[in-house]
Parts: C-alpha cells; structure tokens; sequence
C-alpha cells in the first residue's frame, strides 16, 4: 500500500453532517437574501445543483454542472452575482466552524503517515470550490501541503458514490487500485471503493449508514484501530 485516500467531512473533520448543512445553508441564505435570492428557492436551488452534480456524467466539471443547474433556476444574473458567493466562502463560510470539532488526533496521525513515507490524497466529495474545500481542512487542523492532491468542483468531473470518480483519482496518482487504502465514515460513498480493488476501512466515529450494511463486512472503527489497521 502506497496511498491512502481521505474523506473529509465526518472523517478527518468530525460533524453531524445535518447539523453542517443546516448551517452551511442558513448563513449563505442571510448573504444572499439581500440581493434577492429568497431562502426557499435559494436552498431548493442548491440541493438541485448537488443533486446534477452527483449525477454528472463526465462532459463537464461539476462546477460547469452545478452552475448551469443553478442559471436555469434564477438566469444568467447568478455568473455577475458569482463575487458575492465566493466572498461568502472566503468569509462568512467560516462560521459554521462551530458545529464541527477538531480532532487532536487527526494531524498527529496525517503527519505519522507521512513521515512513514505514505502519500495522502484528500478523496472529498467535489460538490465544494476549493476556497470552501481548503476552509474546512483547516478547521480539522491541516493543510493542503499534508496531501499530494484533493478534490474539489472545478477539477471533478463525477462524484461519490459513482466508481468513476474513483478511477478518476487512481489515473491522477498513476496507481493502482491495489496500491491504496480508501478512509471514510460513508458506507454508500466511501466503502464503494472496495469495488474497483482498493483497501478501505469505515471510520465509526461519525458514521453514516443510511442503508443499514453489516458493518462487519469492512474493517472499522475509530482512528486508534484506523492506525493499527494501517501499520499491522
């Protein structure tokens, strides 16, 4: 195993994941609520764009997808009103911060696996611009020097639970699915890896599992047995 990829959010940045979204939401509603973009129609407008993002087919980036999606809610005005939204994740993003935790454990274990000689790669969802990417790894204590690559929006062209994105990452590294180990706490998103070949383990401590698995079929647990799993 020479690589391991990393979830972000419920994983190296532990949430409630509704909790976050709730937030997330309600405070890029009051940014924009003044430039009339009513909440309702706001926050169905966003779950649309994820949801065409999730279903991209590979012909454009999901940041091509998710903007077309949310033009055809509220028209073209939305690429002149594109300043206010990334000043949002420059900023006001930032707060809800507060409803998610820092793990002390999470940089010590990022830098043992590189001083073991282990490259990292940041496997996150890409339904985020990366200014929004780079803020939440900062609230879990990290940089993006601790990892060879992420994924964000603007270079993804498909999303979790979709193989492809996967393969995506395996032809970025060069690698073989055999040679990584794939760390999430989403049995849909995140186990799917296993699929193409790849080692996976299932981070308990803020699992989801809305399908109800027998979690028991994949290694798990909490990043004290993550580490044991690693250097067994």
């Amino acid at each position: 195993m020479k690589f391991i990829l990393f979830d972000l959010d419920g994983t190296l940045l532990p949430m409630d994941q509704e909790v976050f979204i709730k937030t997330y939401f309600s405070l890029l509603c009051k940014k924009l609520a003044p430039f009339g973009y009513e909440p309702d129609a706001l926050i169905k407008a966003l779950w649309l764009g994820t949801s065409k993002m999730v279903q991209n087919d590979g012909r454009m980036s999901n940041k091509e997808v998710f903007w077309a999606s949310f033009s055809s809610v509220f028209g073209e005005r939305v690429f002149s009103d594109m300043p206010i939204i990334d000043s949002f994740y420059e900023n006001e993003f930032n707060q809800a911060s507060s409803v998610c935790h820092e793990n002390p454990q999470v940089p010590k274990l990022i830098k043992r696996l590189k001083d073991a000689g282990y490259s990292l790669f940041l496997a996150t969802n890409p339904v985020f611009p990366k200014v929004a990417t780079l803020s939440r790894m900062r609230w879990a204590g990290l940089e993006e020097s601790d990892f060879i690559g992420i994924t964000t929006y603007e270079d993804s062209f498909f999303c979790k639970p979709c193989l492809k994105y996967y393969e995506q990452i395996l032809e970025k590294l060069g690698a073989r699915a055999s040679d990584c180990l794939m760390v999430g706490n989403d049995t849909a998103e995140d186990m799917v890896a296993k699929n193409l070949g790849m080692d996976v383990f299932l981070l308990t401590d803020c699992l989801i599992n809305q399908a109800g698995e027998d979690i028991s079929k994949y290694p798990n647990g909490g990043f004290a047995l993550l580490e044991e799993h690693i250097f067994r």
